[in-house]
């Protein structure tokens, strides 16, 4: 246990601390209880939106078949993402990423020079491409909110365990020694005071009156 002076004024200076610390614990324990159910609705949705994904590429094993180097390489181009607006959602005073819109290349072509199911194809390509977008998105969203949680619980733990303990054991502590010092603060006066009525007696009466005035304090 660290070394503390003990002393009125560290007495005040631990009783503000441990208000101070009181007053703090139930936001921290709010926002990890908040962090706790974002956490566990984030991973749902990371776990349904990677079953969603599964099962969609296990339905494009027929379009497989039925590509040419032709046809994938346009597949590639016209799939390809220009841009991906961003956004964020706060959730307890984090910011976390959203995926707002995403826009993909134009898709010109000659429909006369591509199959006829080319077009569906092509929707279902950018369907994968969006999803993968998005699955890697709230994984990070999901990252974020799990280190956040990490730090909180850490805090919550540091208070309640170690800065909270600590703060009373350091009041308790002090309160001993400043009753132990006034104790022995009112001792030494009672001393001085017998001291002082036994100068003022009859030489004759010095020593009794001393002997008086010291025994009740052994």
């Amino acid at each position: 246990m660290a070394k503390i002076k003990l002393t009125k004024n560290e007495l005040k200076a631990q009783r503000d601390g441990l208000k101070r610390f009181l007053r703090y614990l139930p936001t921290l324990q709010l926002k990890k209880q908040q962090l706790q159910l974002e956490v566990r609705q984030v991973r749902e949705v990371v776990a349904r939106m990677d079953e969603e994904r599964r099962a969609f590429l296990e339905g494009l094993s027929d379009w497989v078949a039925v590509l040419d180097d032709g046809n994938t390489a346009l597949l590639g181009r016209f799939s390809r993402v220009e841009t991906c607006g961003m956004g964020t959602r706060n959730v307890a005073g984090i910011d976390t990423p959203v995926v707002e819109d995403i826009v993909f290349a134009e898709a010109t072509y000659d429909l006369f020079a591509t199959p006829a199911w080319f077009e569906d194809a092509l929707d279902s390509v950018r369907r994968r491409v969006e999803m993968d977008l998005r699955l890697e998105v709230a994984r990070e969203q999901l990252e974020l909110l799990e280190r956040e949680l990490q730090v909180v619980t850490q805090r919550v733990n540091l208070f309640e365990k170690v800065k909270i303990p600590a703060a009373r054991e350091n009041i308790r502590r002090i309160q001993i020694s400043l009753g132990d010092q006034q104790t022995n603060a009112v001792g030494r006066a009672k001393i001085a005071k017998a001291k002082c009525q036994a100068r003022e007696q009859a030489p004759g009466e010095v020593g009794a009156a001393a002997v008086q005035g010291v025994e009740p304090e052994q």
